[in-house]
């Protein structure tokens, strides 16, 4: 049976445990990861050994020799070394690949940590010696618009808080896709509120300044049902409260809805599993807006919203438009509201 593919959360727990591997190469569009595992491979050796026993090196200051040579070096006093080599992703392919022939054979006392951030590493050459020599991949992909809430549920869980679906659409909503950012976030409720506590809506309204009835999930819930009311009154919130709701992401999430919406209408399984598989989604909770959408938007319409968002997109930067991007979001949610489907 084929093994699985290693999670952030798993050579996490490994690491821990002082269960080591010769090489990890850690790569991916989502930084926070990578960022966050060197930080743990900074700490694996004890303050007094890593005088002699840790090297922090930036990829485009040395060259794969050098690299290599450290990695050869047999530890002074200590079971391991530690090499960790940052800004992979600022020096060429082929370069980097010269590292693999020692990905294809490491040295067991060295722990070599290899990052690559905020991008996907390529090179066949170089994959293949990774694979080869049993080293631990850790892809990052960007995290969907969709999945967000999920990672912040499993934060909040290890803060020893509780969050409800709303309140941790609501943060998503205010902070982005930066985890970094979110993850400060719940630091700073997990430091106000006791242990065991719930993140509620009515608990980020106080804290952090988010409106718990007027925000993207809000919005996102009226345009599946075609509540006119509820989508004109969360926009003169947005209005007003420019801050509280970055127009141009709430536009971002009603786009992935409405493009999630058209692959659901060309799903033959629409079964719950069906649905999961075909939007990558991995929260069940997101299908009751999907099916309400079904019911009120055909395959027609949703192909028109979708075309006239993007119209809205090439306005808002001034293509075509002297309108604020408040005025056309209005006239882009009656269009919506309104669509007649025909292309």
């Amino acid at each position: 049976m084929a093994q699985s593919a290693p999670t952030f959360e798993g050579i996490m727990k490994s690491l821990k445990q002082k269960n080591y591997a010769p090489v990890y190469f850690l790569h991916g569009e989502e930084g926070y990861f990578t960022d966050a595992l060197a930080k743990e491979f900074e700490n694996i050796l004890p303050e007094e050994e890593k005088a002699f026993n840790q090297y922090v090196l930036y990829a485009p200051e040395v060259e794969p020799s050098q690299i290599i040579d450290v990695c050869h070096r047999m530890p002074m006093m200590s079971d391991y070394q530690v090499v960790i080599v940052k800004e992979a992703q600022a020096v060429r392919a082929d370069k980097l690949a010269k590292l693999a022939p020692y990905f294809k054979n490491p040295v067991s006392t060295t722990i070599l940590a290899v990052c690559y951030r905020g991008a996907q590493a390529k090179g066949k050459e170089l994959m293949s010696s990774l694979k080869e020599g049993g080293a631990v991949v850790l892809e990052s992909p960007k995290i969907r618009d969709h999945n967000m809430p999920a990672y912040i549920s499993s934060y909040v869980r290890q803060k020893g808080l509780s969050a409800d679906q709303k309140s941790l659409e609501m943060l998503r909503d205010f902070i982005g896709l930066d985890l970094s950012r979110v993850y400060n976030e719940i630091d700073k409720l997990a430091g106000l509120l006791p242990p065991n506590a719930a993140i509620t809506p009515d608990v980020i309204e106080r804290n952090i300044g988010i409106s718990k009835d007027y925000n993207s999930y809000e919005l996102l819930d009226a345009f599946a049902t075609k509540d006119g009311k509820k989508v004109f009154n969360c926009l003169a919130y947005f209005k007003s409260n420019p801050k509280a709701a970055p127009l141009l992401m709430v536009v971002g999430t009603v786009f992935n809805y409405f493009a999630d919406l058209l692959i659901a209408h060309y799903t033959p399984d629409r079964s719950d599993h069906g649905l999961l598989e075909a939007l990558k989604l991995r929260n069940p909770f997101f299908l009751r807006r999907i099916r309400q959408g079904l019911v009120n938007y055909n395959a027609i319409q949703v192909v028109e919203i979708l075309s006239t968002i993007r119209v809205f997109d090439a306005k808002s930067k001034g293509v075509g438009s002297r309108q604020n991007e408040h005025q056309l979001f209005h006239e882009l949610a009656f269009h919506i509201l309104t669509a007649p489907g025909r292309l």
